[in-house]
C-alpha cells in the first residue's frame, strides 16, 4: 500500500514514525514522510521517500519573553503546534490529490490532521502514533500536565476539580479557543473537545506506545486507542565509547552502573540534572556513572569529571540498557520507555513539556522516584539513587512491565491494524460523539 508519514519536525517526534515507515517499507510498501527540509537527510538514510513542507521554525520555537507559567507554556504550544497547521493542511491536501496514499500516518503534535478528521469529505484513514503519556481527560477530573496521579479520596476530587478550573482557564480553554479560530479560518468545524481530548479520540486509530500498566484507568477507552507496548526508534549508527570495556568489567563484577541523561531537548543547562547527579554520586567508588549530553559537546559539562564517571555525547541505548542498574532523567517519555521495556527502575526530576506527567507515572507505578522538580539537589539525588538501588521493589515492578513490554510485538501490531483500518475505511469521527472518560 501507499503509507504517507506527516511528521512534527522535532527529533522525538520524527524518529518513532522513521521506524513504522522503516518496517511497512521493509514489507513492500512505499512510504512517503512529509515534516520540514531539515529532517530530509534523515528521512532518506532511513531509504523513505521525502515530501517537504516549510514549517518556518515554529516547531523548535522556545518562548524567551514571559516568565515560565502557563502563559508561557500556553505561547510555546500554540506556536508549535497550532500556528503550522495551515501550512501543514495545505501540504497532506496536495499529497493526497498527488500520490493518493492509502493511509495517513501522523504524529500526535501534527495538527495538521484535524481539519481533515473534522471534514465529512472523502479522506484516507488517518492513524496518529502518540510520542508521550495518553493525554484524554481524566475520570477524577484532574487537570492535564500537573502531573497529578489519580485521586485517592473525596477531598483530593475536590482539589483535582478546583486545579483544573484553574487550568481550564489559563491553559485549555484558551488553546482550544485559538485552535477553532484557526479551523475556522481553514473552513472546518471546531474541536468537539479539549484539544489533548480530541487529538486522542478523532483519529480513525490513535496508537499508544507503552504497555497498560503504565498508564492510569480511565475507565472505557475510545474505541481506536491500542496499546502497542515499545515503539523502537530506529538506532542511528554510532561506534560503542572507548570506555565500553569498563562498563563490561562493571557488569561482570556485579557494579551497579547508574546513567543519567536530560534527553535532546531540556538539555541546553546541564547543571538542572546530569552535574547535580554527577557530584552526588562522586564519592561512590561501588559505582559506574554514565553521562550523555544528547549531542551537546562534552565540555559543556562544567566542573571536573568524578573518577567514577564516564561520559558521551550520544550512547547507543538498545545496547546500553540492559546493562543499566538506574536510570536518572527528567523525563523524556521515549527514554523512560525503554528504560521499562529494559527492567530499569528509574529516578527522574523534571516538570517542563511533558515531564511532569511522565514522571507521575514513574512514581504511580512504583517503577522509581519522582522527585517532582525541574532542579533537584545532590543530597536529594544521591538518597533517590541509594534508594532505589537498594530497595529490591522498584526493580521487581521495573521487570513486572518489561515482562508486559516483551508480551506486544509493537511493529507487528501497528502494521496489523493499519492494514485493517485500510480494509474497513475510515470512521469519520467528525459525525460522532466524542467518547469522554468515565466519571470518577
Amino acid at each position: 500500500m501507499k503509507i504517507l508519514i506527516a511528521a512534527t519536525p522535532l527529533t522525538g517526534h520524527v524518529n518513532p514514525l522513521l521506524a513504522i515507515g522503516r518496517a511497512a517499507a521493509a514489507r513492500g510498501d512505499t512510504v512517503r514522510v512529509l515534516t520540514d527540509p531539515v529532517f530530509r537527510a534523515k528521512v532518506e538514510a532511513a531509504g523513505l521517500g521525502f515530501a517537504p513542507y516549510a514549517d518556518n521554525d515554529s516547531a523548535g520555537f522556545l518562548e524567551t519573553t514571559l516568565p515560565p507559567g502557563p502563559e508561557r507554556f500556553r505561547s510555546e504550544f500554540q506556536r508549535r503546534f497550532i500556528d503550522p497547521m495551515p501550512v501543514q493542511t495545505a501540504a497532506l491536501r496536495a499529497q493526497i490529490a498527488e500520490d493518493a496514499p492509502d493511509v495517513i500516518v501522523a504524529g500526535s503534535m501534527f495538527l495538521g490532521v484535524l481539519p481533515l478528521l473534522l471534514d465529512r469529505a472523502p479522506r484516507p484513514p488517518i492513524v496518529t502514533a502518540n510520542i508521550s503519556f495518553l493525554f484524554l481527560e481524566r475520570p477524577d477530573h484532574a487537570p492535564i500536565g500537573l502531573g497529578l496521579p489519580p485521586a485517592r479520596d473525596p477531598s483530593e476530587l475536590a482539589r483535582y476539580a478546583a486545579l483544573k478550573a484553574g487550568m481550564d482557564a489559563a491553559f485549555a480553554n484558551p488553546v482550544r479557543a485559538y485552535a477553532d479560530a484557526q479551523l475556522a479560518r481553514l473552513g472546518a468545524a471546531p474541536l468537539p473537545a479539549s484539544l489533548p481530548h480530541a487529538v486522542v479520540v478523532l483519529p480513525d486509530l490513535f496508537l499508544q506506545p507503552t504497555v497498560p500498566g503504565f498508564e492510569y484507568d480511565y475507565g472505557t477507552l475510545p474505541p481506536g486507542v491500542r496499546f502497542i507496548g515499545l515503539l523502537q526508534p530506529p538506532a542511528p549508527p554510532a561506534p560503542l565509547p572507548d570506555w565500553w570495556p569498563e562498563l563490561e568489567r562493571a557488569n561482570a563484577d556485579n557494579k551497579p552502573v547508574v546513567l543519567v541523561t536530560q534527553g535532546t531537548l531540556a538539555n541546553a543547562d546541564f547543571g538542572a540534572l546530569v552535574e547535580p547527579t554527577l557530584a552526588a554520586l562522586a564519592d561512590r567508588d561501588d559505582l559506574l556513572v554514565l553521562a550523555t549530553t544528547g549531542g551537546r559537546p562534552v565540555e559543556a559539562l562544567r566542573g571536573p569529571i568524578p573518577a567514577n564517571t564516564r561520559v558521551a555525547r550520544f550512547l547507543p541505548f538498545r545496547e546500553l540498557l540492559p546493562r543499566v542498574s538506574v536510570l536518572v532523567t527528567n523525563g523524556g517519555y521515549g527514554s523512560v520507555s525503554q528504560a521499562l521495556s529494559n527492567g530499569v527502575p528509574i529516578v527522574s526530576a523534571g516538570l517542563t513539556e511533558d515531564k511532569a506527567e511522565v514522571n507521575a507515572r514513574i512514581g504511580w507505578s512504583g517503577v522509581g522516584l519522582n522527585l517532582a522538580t525541574n532542579a533537584p539537589g545532590v543530597d536529594a539525588l544521591r538518597d533517590a539513587v541509594a534508594r532505589v538501588l537498594g530497595e529490591p521493589g522498584f526493580r521487581q515492578r521495573a521487570m513486572a512491565l518489561q515482562e508486559a513490554f516483551a508480551a506486544r510485538d509493537a511493529m507487528a501490531g501497528i502494521l496489523g491494524a493499519i492494514d485493517a483500518l485500510v480494509r474497513s475505511g475510515p470512521a469519520h469521527n467528525s459525525g460522532t460523539a466524542v467518547p469522554m472518560a468515565r466519571s470518577a
